[in-house]
């Protein structure tokens, strides 16, 4: 049984529509349009500063757009329709869509005072989806299904990097998401650790489950992406299949960046 099938992922579709996003007077996202169907891995690429991590953000309303919209399987994110408008949801309502979203953090995001059983369960718990006894029961299928059953009762402070990021994924499959993000899932780890979390991301990606990844790791790209998506200057340059974008890539910013990271 993979992952998903453990969890009961129902893949959805992610649609981003015409999304502006300001800091101040920096232009970090001008009008992104990308869909992402149903089971799609898609990864993201371009130089720091290109959006990306903003990109992710606003999909899960941790940043609200100024303008446009986002929206999984066809209903908007933190917004609702109005006539012809959109108006902000209740900062609980965005909670209980942020619970079919899950989110992997670069930098793990652990809470320090719960052991690794207790950050995997707790969020089951807090929505009311699962009784205690029932998201520990799960917390530990998922922990064996990314290789750290015996670490349960340990602490985020004495696992290694690529075991916390490791957790971190098992928590974000806890709530049952329709999609999964990852911001930079191994830029905080030592070269030695990347491997282990990058081999529980290829199993989600087999299983079916949606992904969109931010990531420098190309090879990796290559390796799992259905589409890869290059952006530069808050907008998206170029996309397609992983052949296409990485080795033959029609803009010459994809072509610039490319030269440098290969």
């Amino acid at each position: 049984m993979t992952t998903a099938e453990a969890v009961d992922v129902r893949p959805a579709a992610v649609e981003v529509h015409a999304v502006h996003k300001w800091f101040g007077a920096q232009h970090v996202l001008d009008g992104v349009e990308l869909t992402v169907r149903p089971g799609e891995v898609t990864v993201v690429l371009g130089p720091s500063g290109s959006g990306k991590s903003t990109l992710l953000r606003v999909i899960n309303h941790l940043e609200k757009p100024e303008a446009g919209h986002v929206s999984l399987n066809g209903e908007p994110i933190g917004v609702r329709r109005h006539g012809e408008r959109l108006k902000e949801l209740s900062e609980r309502a965005i909670l209980a869509q942020r619970g079919r979203i899950g989110f992997v953090f670069q930098n793990f995001n652990l809470f320090p005072h719960l052991s690794v059983l207790d950050n995997v369960a707790a969020a089951p718990v807090a929505t009311g989806k699962l009784t205690k006894p029932e998201a520990q029961a799960l917390a530990r299928d998922l922990l064996g299904r990314v290789g750290l059953a015996d670490k349960a009762d340990a602490y985020p402070r004495q696992l290694s990097g690529g075991q916390q990021q490791r957790v971190a994924i098992a928590r974000a499959l806890a709530l049952r998401p329709g999609v999964i993000l990852f911001d930079e899932p191994t830029s905080a780890l030592d070269p030695e650790l990347v491997g282990e979390v990058l081999a529980v991301i290829k199993d989600l990606a087999r299983s079916g489950t949606t992904l969109v990844i931010v990531t420098h790791e190309i090879g990796f790209a290559r390796e799992i992406a259905d589409r890869v998506v290059f952006m530069d200057e808050g907008r998206i340059v170029e996309q397609g299949p992983p052949a296409q974008v990485l080795d033959h890539p029609e803009h010459d910013r994809t072509r610039d960046f490319l030269s440098k990271v290969l």
